[in-house]
């Protein structure tokens, strides 16, 4: 597995790449925006973990180039602020998850193994619910005929309720399935995260899909 780690900072850097290195993960750095953003245009790699604040480029404007020239690589990305304002800021540019610092190593670990894990997963067909499709190849999604632009967190959180129809999800099942996260605070996200979804799917549709459960979570079901 390849993994380019982008920090400015070399201490972390150099503790980052020491101990992917240590778990046989092959490991390439770059210590500003403009060469994280070559090396992973340029190379192949598995994940990408990109510091926010970065020399030349930022790491939001970095992760924002590489989706909009349709790299799809994995992003955990690094930052000393944890408001949920900035947290959705990392999580719309494209980013898959992120991490505050200061951290602890496992936590990291922890996260890389699961993106890697979850790039890797065979997905399998088409999935339909309503009049709502789901492209796990291509994730593309449609509402009837008309495609829906969606985020990569979007994406997720749609697939998640698609593949779970009917059924009451809980903030805590979808911090820990779409986000890999078990802690309360983090819940504030997810209904930010679900109202974006809902403005997408729902908001030119007569018939809704996505519907809150006061108290518990949410539910993809069509109306009674």
């Amino acid at each position: 597995m390849k993994v380019l780690v982008v920090e400015d900072e070399k201490k972390v850097s150099s503790f980052i790449k020491r101990g992917l290195e240590e778990e046989k993960y092959e490991v390439d750095a770059a210590f500003n925006g403009e060469e994280g953003l070559k090396m992973a245009l340029d190379k192949g790699y598995d994940l990408i973990v990109l510091d926010v604040m970065l020399p030349k480029k930022d790491g939001l404007s970095v992760v924002r180039e590489l989706r909009e020239r349709k790299n799809s690589t994995p992003v955990l990305m690094l930052t000393a602020k944890d408001s949920v304002e900035d947290i959705v800021a990392g999580l719309d540019s494209g980013s898959d998850d992120y991490l505050t610092k200061p951290f602890a190593f496992a936590e990291l670990l922890a996260r890389v193994r699961a993106l890697v894990r979850r790039s890797e997963q065979d997905r399998g067909a088409e999935i339909r619910f309503a009049d709502l499709r789901l492209d796990p190849v291509t994730h593309k999604v449609w509402r009837k005929d008309k495609e829906i632009d969606l985020t990569a967190k979007e994406y997720s959180l749609l697939e998640y309720f698609m593949r779970n129809p009917n059924q009451v999800l809980t903030r805590t099942m979808i911090a820990e399935h779409v986000w890999d996260y078990t802690f309360d605070s983090f819940t504030n996200i997810i209904d930010v995260y679900v109202n974006y979804l809902r403005k997408k799917i729902d908001r030119e549709s007569d018939k809704k899909l996505i519907h809150t459960v006061r108290g518990v979570g949410y539910i993809l079901k069509e109306e009674d």
